[in-house]
């Protein structure tokens, strides 16, 4: 099959984590959703192994972005793109839980952007 369909709620999950790459048999990045509650985080991490970007994107909640140690506030609407070298983490400070969409791809990829994008 080319194509593949599937709502958040048909996700294969582990924990908090929404596996969305493999729900769809995606073998070109990588995409998952997390659920992070209140006073939990992430396991910091850098994609110097895989020499992946990863952008993150803030579904709902208000995180913190800890990149290399410094915190950035990261309220529902942040993009952020972080490059392999950078030790990263996403805190939740907040009493209501955070929803993070994760998605990376190695660097070397071969991604051409279409003209007008």
């Amino acid at each position: 099959m080319s194509f593949k369909l599937a709502h958040r709620a048909e996700c294969e999950t582990n924990g908090s984590w929404q596996l969305v790459r493999r729900t769809l048999g995606l073998q070109a990045f990588g995409v998952n959703i997390v659920e992070i509650a209140s006073g939990e985080q992430i396991p910091e991490h850098d994609e110097l192994d895989r020499d992946q970007q990863e952008i993150f994107f803030v579904l709902g909640g208000e995180p913190t972005l800890v990149i290399d140690g410094e915190d950035h506030a990261a309220p529902a609407g942040t993009f952020a793109r972080i490059d392999p070298e950078h030790k990263r983490t996403v805190r939740n400070d907040a009493s209501d839980a955070a929803e993070v969409l994760i998605v990376s791809a190695p660097r070397s990829s071969g991604y051409e952007p279409m003209e007008w994008a």
